[in-house]
């Protein structure tokens, strides 16, 4: 037997299965709970739970995670410089280090304006350098010519040992606002996917485990692990797509709708004909548009360790908390916490001033940057904290304050990953309401007791409108995913009277996820749809990782450079050439668009007899029929794991 390991790190779990990759077949597999402050923990949890007597002859292990979307959905993103070239920005920044010089270049690759303003760039880095995990450079039409981003690259290297990422190495379509988004996402993801890349080869080298390890990008294909850290925003559905993979394969259908309901997000994503779908214009995640080429995917922040709270009315989310049942079963001294609970002003209640909220330490470091993160009143907060669960009135009792002066403080804690939150979430729900039943139940119904008390319901009616709006949330998913231009408010109201109207879905819809189960009856009654919850279905993404192929998209441009000379030049990931001839300039377009997918899957031992090649062309001609522009993208498919 061919045996391979499949690895998922997700936000609440850890998922490991071994399969024969030749045949398609599980083995064995396990799930543990992912630990945040030390992933090493949960990866090493859940491979112990499988059969050792299998490890000795795994030959290929292959890793998705959820940690790079879920970090983007709730914008807990390590802090990263972002230097601009040629243009500023007006737009929204998911930093406050940024820095503008001139430079940058035209749509043909010319010099706009010299690059004179380097001596900004060495004060903006020796400023930012200790404050910062990463830099990312972005210039005006970099990806038509990269000379000024390359040049900020290499003194940003001289000058300091962090990271550092261009725009121009992650896409090669225009938009310069996207592009530097892009850029300063991946910077920000550099630590996060570096941890956990970490921790999956240290878990290997503890158990003996010596095979070839890729990962899971976000369009459904394999990549060489060292080529994932240099690039993690290509991670950034990773999990999602692996669970399509997955999803598929489990189901034993080509052509799917797949709904991923995980503990911070619910994904929803197609594949036909064995091809994952992808978006025309780049992955959006936590309300930001990228460059990078994913699966086409419905993402929101809607999953079972979703806060639950309220003020007059229920809230879900945005933020994850940890489960009241999980943290019971850790620390049992919170039922009687949860017993003395007293009663909370509503005016002053938001998600965090709940009377079911409480604080612990997550234990990590953030690559020894806490003293440079944390303001004197965020540090004061947290120095009361411990590894034991802290209400907001034991907060109050150590500071000598009120709730309100400190609440804003640990919000920021919280966002900043130093703290984990614990509250009431859909996973405690299902715990009351008898459907998913993991943990301590009783936390689960003394935090809904406590919260349907605002809101005039007992705690079973709680939960079943807990419920209830989970199941909703997971139907307008799907039909958005089709539909995207409708409000969902509309969709919602159409639902709302699903005994007498239901969406139809015309392809197999797909459910991975560890509580998909217990909603399966709510979706039968919303949507007019043949659901299919196949064997391990909790761990899909898992299965996904292993099941997944090599596949590597080029993209050359053929452009007029000067509609009076004649000329043309094409525009590549590795050059910039002036043609004289159109016929020229495409032939050395076609040649690129070959070798560079040649090159690219010749890493994996995969040569022009072991892939599926595909190329495409469009062209955009003058009124007259003169070549103005080609674009030609190329596609190789290949599988590793059967060269290995």
């Amino acid at each position: 037997m061919n045996f391979g390991l499949g690895i998922d790190t997700g936000g609440t779990y850890t998922d490991s299965i071994i399969m024969d990759i030749l045949d398609g077949t599980v083995i064995d597999s396990n799930k543990s709970l992912t630990t945040h402050s030390d992933l090493i923990k949960g990866i090493k949890n859940s491979i112990e739970g499988l059969d050792e007597s299998y490890l000795k002859d795994i030959e290929f292990v292959s890793v998705s995670t959820t940690l790079a979307t879920n970090t983007t959905l709730e914008g807990k993103g390590h802090p990263a410089g972002l230097i601009l070239i040629g243009h500023s920005i007006t737009g929204a920044l998911s930093t406050d280090h940024v820095l503008s010089i001139k430079g940058g270049h035209d749509a043909d690759g010319n010099v706009i304006e010299d690059l004179d303003d380097l001596g900004l760039v060495e004060d903006f880095v020796m400023e930012n350098k200790d404050k910062v995990s990463a830099f990312a450079v972005s210039s005006y039409f970099g990806v038509r010519n990269p000379e000024h981003e390359i040049i900020v690259k290499d003194l940003i290297g001289d000058l300091s040992d962090k990271p550092v990422v261009c725009g121009h190495e992650l896409s090669m379509s225009l938009g310069a606002y996207e592009r530097a988004v892009t850029a300063l996402l991946n910077a920000q993801l550099i630590p996060v996917t570096d941890q956990f890349i970490r921790s999956i080869l240290s878990v290997m080298k503890k158990k003996g485990i010596d095979a070839d390890l890729m990962m899971m990008k976000c369009d459904g294909s394999l990549v060489r692990i060292e080529d994932a850290l240099k690039k993690p925003v290509e991670s950034i559905f990773s999990g999602p797509a692996a669970s399509l993979v997955g999803a598929s394969h489990l189901a034993g259908v080509k052509t799917c709708l797949t709904m991923d309901v995980g503990g911070t997000s619910t994904d929803v994503s197609m594949i036909s004909n064995g091809i994952p779908g992808i978006s025309e214009s780049g992955a959006k995640v936590g309300g930001w548009s990228t460059m990078v080429k994913a699966i086409k995917m419905h993402t929101s922040a809607l999953g079972g360790d979703s806060h639950v709270w309220v003020q007059s009315r229920v809230f879900m989310g945005p933020n994850r908390v940890i489960p009241l049942c999980l943290a019971a079963f850790d620390h049992p001294e919170l039922i009687d916490k949860l017993a003395e609970m007293d009663k909370t002003n509503v005016r002053h209640m938001n998600d965090i001033i709940q009377p079911t909220t409480f604080f612990v330490r997550s234990g990590l470091d953030l690559y020894g940057m806490n003293n440079v993160a944390l303001s004197s009143n965020e540090k004061e907060v947290l120095d009361v904290l411990g590894d034991e669960p802290l209400s907001l009135s034991d907060i109050s009792i150590k500071l000598g304050e009120h709730t309100l002066m400190f609440s804003s403080m640990l919000g920021s804690l919280v966002k900043k990953r130093y703290v984990h939150q614990i509250g009431f979430t859909p996973t405690d729900a299902l715990h009351v309401l008898g459907d998913y039943t993991r943990w301590d139940s009783k936390a689960s119904r003394m935090g809904a007791e406590l919260l349907g008390e605002y809101v005039g319901m007992d705690k079973d009616s709680f939960c079943s409108h807990v419920k209830e709006e989970v199941a909703t949330n997971l139907s307008l998913s799907l039909v958005s995913f089709f539909a995207d231009d409708v409000k969902k408010s509309d969709m919602k109201k159409i639902l709302n009277k699903s005994d007498l109207i239901a969406f139809k879905i015309k392809v197999p819809v797909v459910l991975i996820g560890a509580p998909v189960k217990a909603y399966l009856n709510e979706l039968n009654n919303l949507l007019d749809a043949e659901i299919i919850i196949p064997d391990h279905y909790d761990v899909g993404n898992a299965v996904g990782a292993l099941m997944g192929n090599v596949i590597h998209r080029v993209e050359v441009l053929v452009r007029s450079f000067d509609p009076g000379s004649g000329q043309y030049v094409v525009f590549s990931e590795v050059e910039r050439e002036v043609f004289d001839e159109y016929e020229a300039a495409l032939d050395h377009a076609r040649y690129l668009v070959e070798n560079l997918v040649l090159e690219y899957m010749g890493k994996y031992g995969l040569g022009m007899e072991k892939i599926q090649f595909d190329l495409k062309r469009h062209d955009i001609k003058s009124t007259g029929g003169m070549p103005l522009e080609t674009r030609l993208v190329g596609i190789g498919i290949g599988t590793p794991h059967r060269v290995l």
